[in-house]
């Protein structure tokens, strides 16, 4: 049964090389058709690509409006689609290592760095994340505060560290170079762990149609 990656979308062409390069890497781990598909911005739509039996997984960190309305809508009422729920807090281990990578120090404060959202729900799918990764503070570079900055200045005399809870790169995660902290993780990107979380995810959810056909 096909898989399909849904992403968010962008205009900025490092994000749609994120995507592709996920969309590989879990075309390496699975002996099905990968496919990736947008839920706004970009091209195929998941509209267009849900033309048979498959399982959406949404790369999404969070369960905001595209996939609680968008995707669901794009699918429809077909019944060969199985739609699982988004990477989310599963992306935290490969924000750790990113940290890690980036040189987070012990005693560090760490503040993780969200998009924003103006779905509370969005916004509780973050502060778990949070939790789960132990970070001190959360900011958001857009639509929901604390703003990243005035975290990190609100730290000021300690060490401090900022973790991306961005997919890939772009304008938002550009704007973290200049958030004033010590150390900013780079975008979560094509990780490994995220690799791995996304085809659990598939698999998961072909176990449970094959246990109900």
């Amino acid at each position: 049964m096909k898989l399909v990656l849904a992403f968010h979308g962008t205009r900025d062409p490092r994000g749609a090389v994120v995507c592709d390069e996920i969309a590989a890497l879990v075309r390496d781990a699975v002996d099905v058709p990968v496919e990736v598909a947008y839920a706004d911005v970009r091209q195929p739509d998941v509209r267009s690509v849900v033309d048979g039996p498959c399982v959406v997984v949404p790369a999404f960190l969070a369960a905001g409006y595209h996939v609680r309305v968008d995707i669901p809508e794009q699918i429809g009422a077909r019944r060969d689609v199985v739609l699982t729920s988004p990477l989310g807090v599963d992306a935290v281990p490969a924000v750790r290592d990113r940290l890690r990578e980036a040189g987070i120090r012990r005693g560090d404060a760490v503040v993780l760095a969200a998009a924003g959202s103006t779905d509370e729900r969005a916004l509780a799918d973050v502060r778990r994340a949070a939790a789960l990764l132990g970070a001190e503070a959360i900011g958001y570079v857009a639509t929901a505060t604390p703003r990243v900055p005035d975290v990190v200045a609100g730290l000021r005399g300690r060490r401090v560290a900022v973790a991306s809870w961005l997919l890939a790169p772009g304008v938002f995660h550009s704007s973290l170079a200049e958030c004033g902290a010590d150390v900013v993780s780079a975008p979560i990107g094509a990780h490994p762990l995220v690799v791995d979380a996304l085809v659990r995810k598939y698999c998961a959810a072909r176990a449970v149609l094959r246990q109900s056909a």
